[in-house]
């Protein structure tokens, strides 16, 4: 990988300020498979408890000034990897926020220690038939490109649900109203607030 290929991360945080109040001082991260809702579900969470919401992939893509796609064709996943990494650690530096990460974020050993240690983890959990229908209306999807979509994301499932299982919160991410599983979001995180300080 050339110099000027590499994933560069010079900062900047997401644009724009909320009054952060004690329960929402650490920034939230959403963890799952594609098509689990980790957006769509993190855009309704950052609305409700007023904080910035950044979806990773978009911040990795604007540190390589490339798509997810373009970067795993012409530098493999390894270095998608790297740069995902380094992004998300300066993202986990930042003010409170609402954070969504690519599928794959989860499973690298050190980003899963930096959320640990510098936020709220939760695991949106689908089954394969939700997945399946939800990631058949993007084309973005660079891991489903050569292959069945149910058989490649059943193989993900096997390979990653026992490391998402790490996560501080676990929600069913269902095919109902978006509003019903932020509900369900909002309800456990409280839970695991109130659990915290006990």
């Amino acid at each position: 990988m050339t110099e000027s290929e590499q994933i560069t991360d010079d900062g900047g945080g997401p644009e724009g300020s909320a009054d952060i109040s004690d329960s929402t001082r650490d920034t939230i991260v959403m963890v799952g498979l594609m098509g689990a809702g980790k957006t769509s579900i993190g855009r309704r969470l950052a609305t409700r408890l007023g904080l910035p919401f950044v979806d990773a992939d978009d911040a990795i893509e604007e540190a390589a000034k490339s798509s997810i796609s373009d970067i795993f064709e012409r530098l493999g996943e390894e270095s998608f990897r790297d740069g995902e990494r380094r992004v998300i650690a300066r993202l986990l530096d930042d003010s409170p926020i609402v954070l969504a990460t690519g599928g794959g974020a989860f499973m690298d050993p050190d980003t899963r220690a930096l959320i640990a240690a510098k936020g709220i983890s939760i695991w949106l959990r689908a089954d394969i038939d939700t997945l399946v229908r939800r990631t058949s209306r993007r084309e973005d999807r660079p891991l489903l490109k050569n292959g069945d979509p149910r058989k490649i994301l059943t193989n993900l499932m096997n390979l990653r649900y026992p490391i998402y299982a790490q996560a501080d919160i676990t929600v069913d991410s269902l095919d109902g109203p978006a509003e019903e599983t932020l509900q369900q979001v909002l309800d456990a995180l409280e839970a695991y607030r109130t659990a915290e300080k006990t």
